[in-house]
C-alpha cells in the first residue's frame, strides 16, 4: 500500500515542517528531505540529504514538493520525473465526493465540500474553506483562513492570500494573486493582482 512507501520532501523550509507533521499524523514514514542549499542538514529531526539531482532514493519512493512558491513547484515537476503522493491532515474535512490530485497538501482545519475538484501540487493551507462544486487547478496556493464560496474556479498557479473571500460563481484566472483579506465579487483575469474590499486590480504580474 502507498502508506507503507517512504516519503521524501523536496524543500527544507518552514512549509516543509508543516508537511512533515502531517505525514507523521498519517502514520507514514518520512525518509528525508532534499534541498539545494548545502548548509541545510536537517529539518525537525529529519535528515536533509542534499541536492535532488545528486541524491539517491528507492525506486518506490513517493515525493511531495514542500515549497510554497507556485512557479517553483511547477518547475520541479517539469524537471524531475518522480512519483508523487498527497498529504492530508486527519483534522481536515474533505468530502468523499471530492477529487484531490497528486502532490497536493491539505493542512489542519481545511474543509472541502461536495463535488469540488482539487488539482495537482495544490496547497490548501490551514483553516481555508472550499465550498461545493469548486474547481482548483494545479499549483494553486490557498492561504490560511481564505474562503471560497460555491462554484468558484481558480486557475493554475494562482495564489489566494490569507483571509481572502471569493463569492459564489466567480472565476479567478491563471497565475493571478488575490491579496490578503481581499473580497472578490467579480471575475479576475489571468495574471491580475487584486487587493481590497471590494477587490480591484492594481497591476499584472507579467
Amino acid at each position: 500500500m502507498e502508506n507503507k512507501e517512504p516519503v521524501y520532501l523536496i524543500g527544507a523550509s518552514g512549509h516543509g515542517k508543516v508537511i512533515l507533521e502531517i505525514i507523521e499524523e498519517e502514520n507514514r514514514t518520512v525518509a528525508g528531505l532534499f534541498d539545494s542549499n548545502p548548509e541545510k542538514k536537517e529539518l525537525s529531526g529529519y535528515p536533509v540529504i542534499g541536492n535532488l539531482q545528486q541524491g539517491e532514493y528507492p525506486q518506490n519512493a513517493r515525493f511531495i514538493i514542500s515549497i510554497g512558491n507556485n512557479k517553483t513547484r511547477k518547475d520541479h515537476t517539469e524537471r524531475f520525473d518522480l512519483l508523487y503522493t498527497t498529504a492530508v491532515h486527519p483534522k481536515a474535512a474533505i468530502s468523499r465526493r471530492c477529487d484531490v490530485g497528486e502532490g497536493t497538501v491539505i493542512m489542519a482545519g481545511v474543509s472541502v465540500n461536495s463535488d469540488s475538484s482539487i488539482g495537482k501540487h495544490v496547497i490548501l493551507n490551514t483553516n481555508c474553506s472550499v465550498d461545493h462544486d469548486c474547481i482548483i487547478e494545479d499549483f494553486v496556493h490557498i492561504s490560511p483562513n481564505a474562503c471560497l464560496a460555491g462554484n468558484v474556479t481558480v486557475g493554475e498557479g494562482t495564489h489566494i492570500g490569507a483571509g481572502a473571500v471569493i463569492i459564489q460563481g466567480v472565476n479567478v484566472g491563471r497565475w493571478a494573486t488575490i491579496g490578503a483579506g481581499a473580497v472578490v465579487l467579480k471575475d479576475v483575469e489571468d495574471h491580475a493582482i487584486v487587493v481590497g474590499n471590494p477587490a480591484k486590480v492594481i497591476r499584472h504580474n507579467h
